[in-house]
């Protein structure tokens, strides 16, 4: 694996290629073993990596990271809210019938599923914009929400192109979305002559408090790891501009590095290969060379 950085960037560390080697809701952390890693933490933050995706959404990667010998902390920086469109969806879903329903991260499967039930569960074509999309929907069992199409590479640069056309279809797809989510997909599909119905079905925001004792050992850490622009735009504010410009931003892909590029950091890397396994390849090689310096 090679991490790369975005073209405009400097960064201290450079491409990477070491090989992964095995095969409440008002954001306060309160609960006492976030104060043991806490205070294990502070014997080695040097080497510390700040885990921020939503609360119960690190787990995995903290897994990972530990079986590697890598200190993590897990610190969400976003949370979950229904969108403005949220309530429309059983209703959309009901009324009118799609060539395909596309669904680019986990967040916005989970959402669906519920609006799909709530429409009485119509029959469905789902396009997945990658496998950690792909298995909330398939965690189901229900054969209706099994992905029928992911893009050889998970993200909506590529998706938008490759979705394919139904043959006597509609040529309409509903697109359920993070407020947040950029216009990428649509516009990739509207080029090609799609109808695309987008509802903004959920929406991302900052955490607000954070335990003070918890922020300063992340403040003091070498390592981000970053899953969304939304994230790293909560972190650089909950950390300020300077300390984030010195730490390195190791991010699940492309999109996030050119959020962080945008914001003026530095230190960037991410895999050319989307993935969890390649987000944590990105994180331990970050960790290794900093632990280095």
């Amino acid at each position: 694996m090679r991490a790369s950085s975005p073209a405009a960037a400097t960064p201290k560390i450079g491409p990477a290629t070491t090989f992964f080697g095995r095969s409440r809701r008002d954001g306060r952390w309160t609960d006492a073993r976030q104060h043991q890693r806490v205070a294990a933490a502070s014997t080695s933050d040097r080497a510390l990596v700040v885990l921020t995706r939503e609360k119960g959404k690190n787990d995995k990667v903290k897994q990972m990271l530990d079986e590697l010998g890598v200190q993590s902390i897990e610190v969400p920086m976003v949370e979950t809210t229904p969108g403005p469109d949220a309530a429309r969806l059983p209703e959309v879903l009901r009324a009118a019938s799609f060539d395909w329903i596309t669904v680019t991260s986990p967040e916005a499967a989970s959402v669906f599923i519920d609006g799909w039930k709530a429409a009485g569960k119509p029959d469905v074509r789902i396009g997945v914009v990658g496998k950690g999309t792909g298995k909330v929907l398939e965690a189901t069992r229900e054969p209706a929400l099994r992905p029928q199409f992911t893009p050889s590479v998970a993200n909506a640069e590529h998706m938008g192109p490759e979705l394919p056309l139904i043959e006597g279809g509609t040529n309409r797809v509903l697109y359920p979305s993070s407020a947040k989510a950029s216009t990428v997909l649509q516009e990739g599909l509207e080029r090609r002559g799609f109808d695309v119905v987008r509802l903004n079905t959920y929406n991302t925001v900052t955490v607000k408090e954070i335990e003070a004792e918890t922020l300063e050992i992340a403040r003091r850490a070498r390592v981000v790891a970053i899953a969304s622009p939304s994230a790293l735009k909560a972190w650089v504010s909950h950390v300020g501009q300077d300390r984030a410009e010195e730490m390195t931003i190791a991010c699940i892909g492309s999109t996030s590095a050119r959020a962080a590029e945008k914001l003026g950091l530095p230190n960037v890397l991410f895999p050319e290969h989307p993935g969890l396994e390649k987000f944590v390849e990105t994180i331990y090689e970050a960790s290794v060379v900093v632990g280095q310096e």
